[in-house]
C-alpha cells in the first residue's frame, strides 16, 4: 500500500528544459546584481559566506565567479541554490518567469491528494525554489497539494541515507512511499533505502532500462503502480 508519493521536479514533474534553459540562464545573469543589491542583507551575506569557505575563495568578486562556474557546471551546492531561490523569487514575483509543470503531473497530483495520499517534493533545488515553481503555474497555485519538501540539506539524493531521513521525518514504513525520478541513480539510492521507485521517461532521458519500473507520464504512474490504479481521477 503507499500512503505516500515522494517527487522529483526536473524531468518529472517538469521539464528538463525550463530548469537548463530557463531557470538557470536567468539566475547567472541576475546574480552579479542581485549581489550588488542585496548583499549586506543577513540571509545574502550568510550564503555567500558559506559559498566562499566552501569553494576556499574569498569574499567579493571571487564569490560571486565562483557561483557563476557553479551555475554552469549545474553544482548541487547548497549555498547556490538557496541564493538561486532568492533570484527566481523576483523573477516569478514581477512576471518573468512561470513555473513549468506537465499537465498530467498537476492532474494526478490534485488526484492523489483528494484520495488522502501525503504528497512531497525532494529536488536538489532549494525548498524556496520548489515552492515558487510550484506557486506560479499555468494551472495556478499547486503548492496546497504538497505536505512537504525536501532538498540537499537532507543529503544528496544519490545517497540511501538522504531517503531513510525522509522515511524517519514521515514516520512511514519505507516500503509505503513511492519515489519518481528520472534518475536512475537517485532511484537506486531510494530503493537501496526500501522505498517503492518509479522512473519518468519525459523528452530527453535514456530510455534504456535500469532496473526500475518506468512511465511515460503521471497517467502511466497511476495506472501501472500498484496502490496507485485505484485512485480516481477527475476530468480537467
Amino acid at each position: 500500500m503507499i500512503r505516500a508519493v515522494i517527487t522529483d521536479i526536473e524531468g518529472t514533474t517538469s521539464s528538463l528544459a525550463f530548469v537548463k534553459d530557463t531557470l538557470f540562464p536567468y539566475a547567472a545573469q541576475a546574480l552579479p546584481d542581485f549581489v550588488r543589491r542585496h548583499g549586506d542583507d543577513p540571509e545574502v551575506a550568510a550564503l555567500l559566506a558559506e559559498a566562499a569557505a566552501e569553494a576556499g575563495v574569498e569574499q567579493g568578486p571571487a564569490v560571486v565567479d565562483t557561483l557563476l562556474g557553479w551555475i554552469r557546471e549545474d553544482r548541487k551546492a547548497t549555498p547556490l541554490k538557496a541564493l538561486q531561490g532568492l533570484i527566481w523569487a523576483e523573477g516569478y514575483a514581477d512576471g518573468r518567469l512561470r513555473g513549468h509543470v506537465y499537465a498530467d503531473a498537476a492532474r494526478r497530483l490534485r488526484a492523489w491528494h483528494a484520495a488522502g495520499l501525503r504528497l512531497y517534493i525532494y529536488s536538489s533545488g532549494s525548498v524556496r525554489a520548489q515552492q515558487l515553481l510550484f506557486a506560479h503555474t499555468a494551472f495556478g497555485d499547486l503548492t496546497p497539494l504538497f505536505d512537504g519538501y525536501f532538498d540537499t540539506r537532507i543529503g544528496g539524493k544519490r545517497e540511501a541515507a538522504s531517503y531513510r531521513g525522509i522515511a524517519a521525518a514521515l514516520t512511514l514504513p519505507p516500503a509505503e512511499m513511492l519515489f519518481l525520478s528520472d534518475v536512475c541513480a537517485e532511484l537506486d539510492a531510494a530503493r537501496e533505502a526500501g522505498l517503492q521507485t518509479r522512473q519518468l521517461l519525459r523528452e530527453g532521458v535514456d530510455p534504456r532500462p535500469c532496473g526500475h519500473p518506468q512511465s511515460t507520464d503521471f497517467d502511466e504512474v497511476a495506472r501501472d503502480q500498484a496502490g496507485l490504479a485505484t485512485v480516481n481521477v477527475s476530468a480537467g
